[in-house]
């Protein structure tokens, strides 16, 4: 499935919302939580991650991955928690107006 322009960003907070992950942990865990029906692609989470980060909402710290490597684990800050929720209430009322339209019918018009 293909993202709706400004949804990376909520995906990526949701995700290390749930516990610090690398980089590729929040690839995977999205694909998790989205019962496999996004996946999303490298080239636009690393950005993502950086730009989320320069902005205040997560914060990284080095460590070993599984397999003994060296990894970047992102992890929510406070800002982020307010972002987060502040962005999963416009999802949300957005998601309710779109379903109020598609439920239109022609004697409502």
């Amino acid at each position: 499935m293909d993202l709706l322009q400004g949804t990376l960003d909520l995906l990526i907070l949701k995700a290390v919302s749930l516990g610090p992950l690398h980089g590729y942990g929040v690839l995977l865990r999205i694909q998790q939580i989205s019962g496999d029906r996004l996946e999303i692609q490298q080239g636009s989470l690393y950005p993502a991650l950086y730009r989320l980060e320069h902005q205040g909402w997560i914060v990284s710290e080095w460590g070993e991955s599984e397999n003994k490597r060296k990894a970047k684990y992102y992890r929510l800050s406070a800002a982020g928690r307010r972002q987060l929720k502040a962005e999963a209430d416009r999802w949300n009322q957005m998601a309710d107006v779109m379903a109020d339209i598609l439920r239109t019918t022609p004697g409502e018009v």
